[in-house]
């Protein structure tokens, strides 16, 4: 594995958010907002602390208003300037200049793993990392994906991020099976996309963050349509697995599905209390 840093995070944006219907009939669904911020801009936030300034876009129809966000409006700086509200764009001004945006379209939806073999043009020959914006991590120290970068470091090889999750659960996620070779580190020796909770191999859950190095591109390309029909990253992680090492890490934090009416609510109301805090 080459020693290169991890400079890109990739963000597959092209699903339609059908749980959020009728919200999500014109507006991305990583675009809803928690308070006052999109989804989506809290993933680029923990992009940029884990000294990420590379953004690639995986994106669909009726998605501009991504683009949109990452941009500046001059109408609207103008209408604002010297006024009480000028502050409220600081923080995503600050991304976009100390960022850039690059995009691609999902023009079919085939499954994660599919989107992510379609950003490959934006990533090239290099690891990089990937979040999914519907999963809304906090943490009181250093993010999910800083977290992640530093393990990089020391194992230069493909990571996925963990959480323990009730038995019951284990149908909605890709569980994995391995040693822990250290506190909280995993060698992962079988994963399985969204089993029923008597075939699960243990209550470790995949969520939405990973680091994948770039020969998962052409592992993926040879990956066959799997659970519903859809090419799964989980599939192709096992390959590379079987032919290298995977890791699964137990992150410090707290992740909120905000993919779920429940899970959106609840980050809401968690980000709301912390807001007061």
């Amino acid at each position: 594995m080459s020693n290169s840093p991890i400079r890109k995070c990739l963000f597959p944006a092209a699903g339609y958010g059908t749980r959020f219907l009728p919200a999500t009939k014109a507006t991305p669904k990583e675009m809803l907002p928690i308070l006052t911020k999109p989804l989506i801009q809290y993933g680029v936030e923990e992009a940029v602390e884990a000294g990420i300034t590379t953004m690639a876009v995986v994106t669909g129809r009726g998605k501009r208003a991504i683009e949109d966000h990452f941009d500046i409006s001059y109408e609207l700086e103008q209408q604002i300037k010297g006024t009480s509200k000028e502050h409220l764009l600081t923080e995503i001004r600050s991304l976009i200049n100390k960022c850039t945006f690059s995009y691609t379209r999902q023009v079919e939806m085939k499954g994660l793993g599919h989107a992510i073999l379609t950003g490959e043009t934006l990533i090239g020959n290099e690891p990089f990392a990937v979040i999914l914006a519907d999963d809304l991590c906090d943490h009181n120290s250093s993010g999910v994906l800083q977290q992640m970068v530093e393990l990089y470091k020391k194992h230069q090889c493909s990571i996925v991020a963990i959480e323990e999750v009730p038995k019951e659960e284990t149908y909605k996620y890709g569980v994995i099976d391995g040693k822990e070779i250290e506190d909280g580190v995993f060698m992962i020796s079988d994963m399985v996309e969204k089993p029923d909770p008597q075939d699960a191999p243990s209550n470790l859950a995949i969520i939405g963050r990973y680091i994948l190095t770039p020969d998962i591109f052409g592992i993926i390309s040879e990956t066959k349509p799997g659970k519903g029909g859809e090419i799964q990253i989980t599939d192709a992680l096992l390959t590379q697995a079987k032919q290298g090492k995977v890791l699964a890490y137990r992150f410090k934090g707290k992740r909120f599905d905000c993919g779920s009416v429940d899970g959106f609510v609840e980050a809401t109301n968690f980000f709301y209390n912390k807001s007061k805090g």
